[in-house]
């Protein structure tokens, strides 16, 4: 039996691993739980799940969780409470929503343990710590995003020459693998102007017109930063060179991603949306989780389009390939820049279109440093989220 830590788990994410462990118990148990505020469902949750540790992040609230967790259950508050968990478990799922993802996926690595990764903005942003901490002995991400899982199920034998033996020889490629395309839904707004984007509201871009996710990412899959992001994350997760990467639009959502190989032949994995198929892999591998999600109906499938992405009218696409190219602490800067600019959106404070706006400002004005401790990626996103704020309250005035 697989034991688990669930950070997040009062988020998408985490609900939904609950979801799929509770339909194995014979296989799983949950050994840890940690959100950041969420009381009442962390409560509701380790009643029903009866871990050995909580984990909860605001340690302000720590009060209204007197008495109400099951005997033998330990309470663990405040900064460090993630990453505590995180040491726990055979796997850990990271389904902390932005960069305060990053101390979970850093200690989880560094523990040895398997990581199962939903919070791409860790790796990004702190690419060389993450990388370092991969080499520890016994660590392994398995990805949950439903993109980079599947171009890990494509790979299928080749996903050996990833398995990490030093922090500078894994990033290796199969020499026969000439291309990844990313698929990407478009979001509500991909038939639309930049003109009609302009007067877009918040509800609108919340209304994804294929996935339920948690506003954060719903934003970014409107303005295809989540895919920018996810370009990252490949060439971060696989080794692939960025002119080896590709984002190809398809609406159906179907054909997750795709690998394409020297010979010409293609491989994707295809299933109806349905972000328990990714998690159960996760939890899983190199098995395959027993009970199905997504399964396809091919008889009613009907039909599958792709097309190229607007990336004069969704510019973070290429913001984060630019990003990306230039490494080193620019990652951190692009998606310490794009929670500042999805925040003053959410808020209501800015337009839509204005969030590419402060990014790209933002990035104009980074300052290149070194990435060789978790400090220097705290201190890199700081230094962003503070020019990042700048701009956009230019923006506003």
């Amino acid at each position: 039996m697989k034991s688990v830590s669930l950070v997040g788990s009062t988020g998408s994410i985490g609900t939904q691993a609950i979801d799929v462990i509770s339909r194995r118990p014979d296989l799983y148990r949950v050994q840890a739980i940690g959100a950041y505020s969420s009381v009442d469902l962390l409560v509701e949750q380790a009643n029903a799940l009866r871990p050995e540790v909580v984990a909860l992040g605001d340690e302000s609230k720590a009060a209204l969780l007197v008495g109400r967790l099951p005997a033998g259950t330990t309470l663990v508050t405040g900064a460090t409470s993630f990453a505590e968990i995180a040491s726990v478990g055979d796997v850990v799922v990271n389904g902390v929503v932005g960069f305060a993802g990053l101390s979970v996926t850093v200690a989880a690595l560094r523990s040895g343990r398997r990581l199962a990764l939903a919070n791409k903005e860790s790796l990004i942003a702190a690419a060389p710590v993450v990388q370092r901490a991969r080499a520890t002995k016994g660590a392994e991400i398995v990805p949950v995003d439903s993109e980079h899982c599947a171009i890990h199920q494509c790979l299928g034998q080749h996903n050996h020459r990833f398995e990490v033996e030093s922090a500078d020889d894994f990033l290796v490629a199969p020499p026969q693998l000439r291309r990844m395309l990313l698929t990407a839904s478009g979001g509500p707004f991909r038939n639309r102007t930049r003109e009609e984007l302009s007067r877009v509201t918040v509800n609108e871009a919340l209304a994804h017109p294929t996935w339920k996710m948690g506003p954060k990412i719903t934003i970014d899959s409107s303005t295809l930063m989540n895919k920018g992001l996810e370009v990252i994350e490949a060439h971060e997760l696989f080794g692939v060179d960025y002119d080896k990467i590709e984002v190809v639009v398809h609406p159906q959502s179907i054909v997750h991603s795709m690998v394409e190989w020297s010979d010409g032949a293609t491989i994707c994995q295809l299933s109806y949306p349905d972000m328990r198929l990714p998690i159960g892999y996760a939890l899983a591998y190199p098995d395959r989780f027993p009970e199905e999600f997504g399964a396809l109906d091919w008889t009613t499938l009907g039909q599958l389009d792709f097309a190229s992405p607007d990336r004069a009218t969704f510019r973070c696409l290429d913001l984060a390939y630019a990003a990306g190219r230039q490494g080193g602490s620019a990652p951190a800067w692009l998606s310490a820049a794009n929670e500042v600019a999805v925040e003053a959106f959410l808020e209501g404070r800015i337009g839509w279109t204005v969030i590419a706006d402060i990014v790209e400002e933002t990035m104009q004005r980074h300052r290149a440093t070194e990435l060789v401790e978790v400090d220097d990626v705290l201190s890199a996103d700081a230094e962003a989220r503070t020019v990042a704020r700048d701009v956009a309250l230019a923006t506003i005035h």
